[in-house]
């Protein structure tokens, strides 16, 4: 019998929402400890919503207190692909409650989004599965596997081992991870490209001691003017970073129209761009250093002395084709070349991830972007970078070298993941489902 996949979309999409709010309302926050009980429940939440389906699922973790993951797989038709479906069901912080619009843990619809913690990121991929799977109830047109981590938002520090402990459950021919986005509203894309990840923590020492100054200002240097000028020396002029022998490559040509940039972006009214090349090339493909923090004397309260030691945290984005090892050896060179004054330079690397870079060909690109194109009324997907990292994703292409790997989500650019009010558009949504069941026929064919 042949499924009609929209007609059954209609039927189970309310049920998915339900299973959706039921998950966010789970405070499975990885990074804080006191709610380790709340990421376990989630993880039996999961299990037990594939389980309903007819899978054979499990909570499997790397040793005894480590975070949950769940793998649950059930059976296609003999001789057909096995597909891999990738989610993760832990969350970020919410932080202030205050700058929400809403409760975080309690999903709220409003205008044409669901708003909550994990609405989107990524929760709503493992609703995806659960919507695509029950469209076709026992009637899969493949192999599927479920794995669904823990641990996603605090740096996947087991999944290595997990890959490793269940590589022959996990094998298959198609892994989707869902745990992007899509260009626009109304218009898909597969993700190709995302940039790596290098944080390093730089100290700046000039002092043995504080001393005042009046009586030494002028004369010997203080720390934060040393750290400051340090900073400056990795850019030019115009923005673009010149710290040597960093790779950077071309983008897709697509163009970011400049509305949405400022609106997307917060810039401030008046405020320039920096670097040079095209708005994608500068976010996808090309290194950008940012500092994220710097520890200094509050303006609140300072006296009048020079500071002996100053210190920043350099967050540096690895471009598509560089790797970490050699990201860490040009930065470490660039700061021991332009430190001044004779200051002593200490550096630590905070962590590290690698950039992926996806051979998006094949017959399960073809399937995808024909998915995608239906699922969206015509519509092409684009390829996509992006400029943040997933360093799990190389992960998964080093441990199943031989599968083809899709990158796909349900995020959109005003879904504001990590942060307050991170919202789903609920008909994007309907769209990610469809697509994925029209992938999933498309593979089985």
């Amino acid at each position: 019998m042949t499924i009609d996949i929209r007609a059954r979309l209609a039927e189970v999409l309310p049920g998915v929402r339900r299973d959706l709010e039921d998950l966010v309302r789970i405070e499975s926050v990885s990074a804080d400890p006191a709610r380790a009980g709340e990421v376990e429940k989630s993880a039996e939440k999961t299990r037990d919503l594939f389980a309903a389906e007819g899978f054979d699922a499990e909570i499997v973790r790397a040793f005894d207190g480590a975070p949950p993951a769940v793998i649950a797989k059930k059976a296609g038709p003999d001789g057909a692909p096995t597909v891999l479906l990738y989610a993760h069901h832990d969350v970020q912080p919410e932080n202030d409650h205050a700058d929400w619009d809403s409760a975080p843990f309690e999903p709220t619809e409003r205008g044409d989004r669901l708003y909550g913690r994990g609405a989107a990121d990524d929760k709503a991929g493992i609703a995806a599965h659960l919507g695509a799977v029950r469209i076709f109830g026992d009637e899969l047109p493949v192999n599927l596997v479920m794995f669904i981590e823990g641990e996603e938002e605090v740096g996947s520090d087991t999944l290595v081992d997990l890959l490793n402990a269940h590589k022959e459950r996990l094998a298959a021919d198609v892994i989707v991870i869902a745990d992007s986005g899509n260009w626009d509203i109304g218009e898909p894309a597969l993700t190709t490209s995302l940039r790596g990840l290098v944080r390093m923590d730089v100290e700046v020492r000039t002092l043995t001691h504080a001393v005042h100054s009046g009586m030494w200002g002028g004369l010997a240097p203080d720390a934060i003017m040393t750290l400051s000028r340090l900073i400056a020396s990795c850019w030019d002029d115009a923005g673009n970073l010149v710290i040597e022998g960093l790779h950077a490559g071309p983008a897709a040509d697509v163009v970011y129209p400049e509305e949405r940039l400022r609106a997307e972006s917060g810039a401030a009214e008046g405020i320039e761009w920096i670097g040079s090349g095209s708005a994608v090339e500068r976010l996808w493909t090309k290194p950008a250093l940012s500092i994220t923090g710097f520890d200094a004397p509050k303006v609140d309260g300072a006296s009048n002395t020079l500071t002996p030691a100053a210190r920043a945290r350099f967050s540096l984005r690895v471009a598509p084709g560089d790797t970490t090892a050699n990201a860490v050896e040009r930065l470490q060179a660039h700061l021991e070349k332009h430190v001044a004054w004779g200051a002593t330079l200490s550096t630590v690397v905070v962590d590290t991830g690698e950039a992926t870079q996806i051979d998006a060909t094949g017959p399960a690109y073809d399937a995808a972007r024909a998915a995608f194109a239906e699922a969206w009324d015509g519509t092409a997907p684009v390829d996509m970078g992006v400029g943040g990292s997933i360093p799990f994703i190389a992960e998964f292409l080093e441990a199943f070298p031989q599968a083809s790997v899709l990158v796909t989500g349900v995020e959109d650019p005003d879904t504001r993941a990590h942060g307050a009010n991170e919202g789903l558009h609920l008909a994007e949504f309907e769209k990610v489902v469809l697509a994925e069941a029209l992938l999933l026929r498309n593979l089985g064919s």
